[in-house]
């Protein structure tokens, strides 16, 4: 999905979730149905292509994301909440052209080298978002209405003696947050989470700084069962080098999911070949 590296490692805190037909579960077994469910929905993402605004210190861009031959292709369509101008546009339709064309042409192993390495980008997310519930501990914090939802809601904090299993997750022992979990079906309805310590990253001359946080909001996809990300915030602080300090704000929505195949820019769009 859109979700980038550095929000990944974030978007990624906690799991949770209760209460089935009025069974009591416990908190390993709502930890488990909400990394199964979660997992499902992370696997629904290629299926569809989506509306995306990301904004920044830089202004506001959106585009169309759509999935083109197997991985997703960012279209600009309008800057600052303002249509692109005609020439802009014609730009824009020419490079999707040839986009399409590169795509369409490309050798079985070029389109495999392509779809691997965004693949692999997201399993390593998905890792991430597993690890989840290895890194913290749970407790319930009560039961909420949000978004029209009945939820659950979870705090997680660091757990005792817990060693990252590779360098991503190594920022989850100075974090702690909340999950809100749909009481019905264990989705998560909104994800947030905050670095409370400093910690360092091996391998890097920086280090995530308190202040960070990070807050991600999900939603259901039309008839089809699964829930995407509707919205992501992410304020980072980081120091670099241990002098140097890096701050940045963005803040991305996600609107007008389709399925690809019901989508008009499914035609000529393939998979795996």
């Amino acid at each position: 999905m859109p979700l980038r590296m550095p929000e990944v490692l974030i978007c990624w805190t906690l799991f949770l979730a209760p209460a089935m037909a009025g069974q009591q579960l416990s908190v390993q077994q709502i930890v488990d149905k909400s990394v199964a469910v979660n997992h499902a929905d992370f696997e629904a993402g290629t299926r569809f292509n989506w509306i995306e605004t990301d904004k920044n210190a830089k202004g506001v861009k959106t585009y169309r994301v759509t999935m083109l031959y197997g991985t997703p292709y960012y279209r600009l369509t309008e800057l600052n909440g303002q249509p692109l101008s005609a020439s802009a546009e014609a730009e824009q339709a020419a490079k999707e052209r040839r986009v399409i064309a590169t795509r369409r042409n490309e050798s079985a192993e070029q389109r495999r080298e392509r779809i691997d390495k965004f693949e692999k980008e997201r399993k390593r997310d998905n890792a991430m978002m597993q690890e989840m519930a290895n890194a913290f501990d749970f407790t319930m914090v009560g039961v909420r209405k949000i978004h029209g939802y009945g939820v659950y809601v979870l705090k997680a904090t660091p757990k005792s003696g817990y060693k990252p299993s590779s360098m991503e997750t190594q920022v989850l022992t100075g974090m702690h947050g909340e999950l809100w979990i749909d009481q019905n079906a264990f989705h998560w309805v909104k994800v947030t989470a905050q670095v409370i310590h400093p910690v360092s990253i091996e391998g890097f001359l920086a280090e995530v700084e308190p202040g960070t946080q990070f807050e991600l909001d999900n939603r259901p996809v039309g008839d089809s069962g699964a829930w995407q990300p509707s919205h992501f915030s992410m304020r980072s602080n980081a120091r670099v080098l241990h002098f140097f300090t890096r701050e940045s704000n963005d803040d991305e929505t996600y609107t007008d999911y389709k399925l690809v195949s019901a989508s008009r820019d499914a035609a000529g769009q393939s998979s795996r070949p």
